[in-house]
């Protein structure tokens, strides 16, 4: 994984009175993409993309809440209302008034898009969004961790497994090839495995068992036909935690799809495996949807 460039620290303070950890790299002036990770992540997930799209983008990166260096919410502060609530203040942190940018999501940090696609400052900045590897709904009962028929027995078992209170403990070979088979594609390269592992071990426990809870009964199908921006798809076809039927489902759900890309033998952690496409499709949609729109102002 490529070494992010250095960017400046901000703080923005949620609706709940949660701090928010955010890093903006690249210049003032220039195209604004807001990148969202995943559950169990933060934002050295997004490294590979902060490298190139610095250069000519100001790429704004936030930990949410209860992963890296945000800080854990109440017990009461773990709902996709407040990551909603994380992202508005996000947005009206560090966009000006009208400008609009580009939103990419990867798995609970796509969900985080649905959850807010209501919100007057998600409509208000969002010029297009991406939603990397996730899903609106059924996210247990379509998991594919287990190899099962599909049905109650796997849905249960799969619960147990996403949702398992044990300590992850120290990166390990063990855990490495865990992570490769759960949520990687089986040709990751090892260091992209072993990065992805560094990062989901840091996720503190008590926020990685409540967060599984809270997806495992996810739905933000409404969010879904809220979303009415261009908004594209990617999702590798290796994915057990969020398949490609979860994409399908969004692609024919949102009201203004903007592609459905599937990536062959690529798994969950699609920015990490597949750098180059991910950034390619960011970097496609603010070229559409932000740049042609202020060149024409």
């Amino acid at each position: 994984m490529n070494r992010a460039p250095q960017g400046r620290e901000l703080t923005a303070v949620s609706a709940d009175g949660s701090r928010i950890h955010i890093e903006v790299y690249g210049s003032e002036g220039r195209p604004a993409v807001v990148l969202a990770h995943g559950w169990t992540c933060s934002i050295r997930f997004w490294a590979a993309q902060i490298e190139d799209l610095a250069a000519d983008h100001r790429v704004i990166v936030y930990d949410q809440r209860g992963h890296g260096c945000s800080a854990l919410p109440t017990r009461d502060g773990y709902t996709t209302d407040a990551l909603a609530d994380d992202l508005e203040a996000v947005l009206t942190a560090t966009l000006e008034p009208g400008e609009r940018a580009v939103l990419a999501g990867h798995s609970m940090g796509g969900m985080t898009i649905m959850a807010a696609a209501r919100r007057p400052a998600f409509r208000e900045h969002t010029a297009a969004a991406l939603l990397c590897s996730t899903g609106s709904s059924r996210l247990v009962a379509e998991s594919l961790v287990l190899p099962m028929r599909a049905g109650r027995v796997r849905t249960w078992l799969t619960r147990l497994v996403l949702g398992s209170r044990a300590p992850l403990g120290p990166v390990t070979g063990l855990s490495k090839r865990i992570l490769r088979y759960g949520a990687m594609g089986p040709g990751s390269a090892p260091e992209r495995v072993a990065e992805c592992a560094r990062i989901v071990h840091a996720c503190p426990r008590v926020s990685r068992v409540a967060w599984s809870h809270v997806l495992g009964e996810l739905d933000l199908d409404p969010g879904v036909r809220e979303l009415r921006v261009p908004t594209a798809v990617v999702v590798g076809t290796a994915d057990r935690l969020t398949p490609p039927v979860q994409a399908a489902a969004l692609a024919a759900a949102l009201p203004d799809c903007a592609g459905l890309t599937e990536l062959p033998g690529i798994g969950h952690m699609t920015p990490v495996e597949a750098p180059e496409t991910v950034t390619a499709t960011i970097r496609g949609l603010v070229a559409t949807y932000v740049s042609t729109t202020e060149d024409a102002a």
